[in-house]
């Protein structure tokens, strides 16, 4: 699948290859990841992409969080991903990641 962003495209495969980059115990952000795409204003699409996100697992998407570093959605909830993420050494206070600047992976 392709999501038009302006004058190009994003493939899946650009942003599962980006987001298996991303190592256990850092998080990035939707963001983030479409500004090391070459497309700072394709955040939203790059949601879409991790949405429908094959095999959430094995890439990674449980490592992408909101930009103001709450844990955001996951194919198997929102729960899931914080166990996730903790098992990962990330930490939490309510919803949101605990030295969020440190714990961000901004490529």
């Amino acid at each position: 699948m392709k999501v038009k962003t302006s004058h190009t495209s994003i493939t899946d495969q650009d942003v599962y290859i980006l987001l298996s980059k991303i190592p256990p115990g850092k998080v990035s952000t939707y963001g983030d990841v479409a500004k090391a795409l070459g497309h700072p204003k394709a955040a939203r699409a790059i949601g879409r992409i991790i949405a429908n996100n094959p095999n959430p697992i094995s890439i990674p998407c449980h490592r992408v969080v909101k930009s103001n570093g709450e844990i955001g959605g996951f194919a198997y909830g929102e729960q899931s991903k914080r166990e996730i993420l903790e098992k990962e050494g990330i930490k939490f206070q309510n919803k949101i990641v605990e030295n969020f600047e440190e714990q961000r992976l901004s490529f």
